[in-house]
């Protein structure tokens, strides 16, 4: 069982980086999978990228991939998405999750974060 909020949103200009954390509480968060999503205006909540429970295993969304990067830091409980190059299209609120099995589908996630915006000014 594990609670997770995020932190790191905020307003940040084209071109720049920003980093996001997903802090858990609870019991066995190593052994939990972590999933970033993420849904802007007028849009379905879309995936953005995933973790495994070593970390030796990393997935991206094609919208993201190459500008991000997921990490986790299990001694801390946290898990990090650090996108770069941010692009209007970015903005959104991103969720974190986590997941028995690594995944690209919400519906595979157990536990969820209230969420963090991204507002990418253009």
């Amino acid at each position: 069982q594990v609670h997770l909020v995020e932190s790191g949103g905020g307003l940040v200009q084209t071109g720049g980086s920003l980093r996001l954390s997903c802090t858990a509480s609870g019991r066995a968060f190593g052994s939990y999978c972590m999933g970033w999503f993420r849904q802007g205006p007028g849009k379905e909540r879309e995936f953005a990228a995933a973790i495994s429970w070593s970390g030796g295993t990393t997935l991206y969304a094609d919208s993201v991939k190459g500008r991000a990067t997921i990490s986790r830091d299990n001694a801390n409980n946290t898990t990090y998405l650090h996108i770069n190059d941010l692009k209007p299209e970015d903005t959104a609120v991103y969720f974190c999750a986590a997941s028995n099995w690594i995944s690209r589908k919400s519906s595979g996630y157990q536990h969820w974060g209230q969420g963090t915006q991204v507002t990418v000014s253009s």
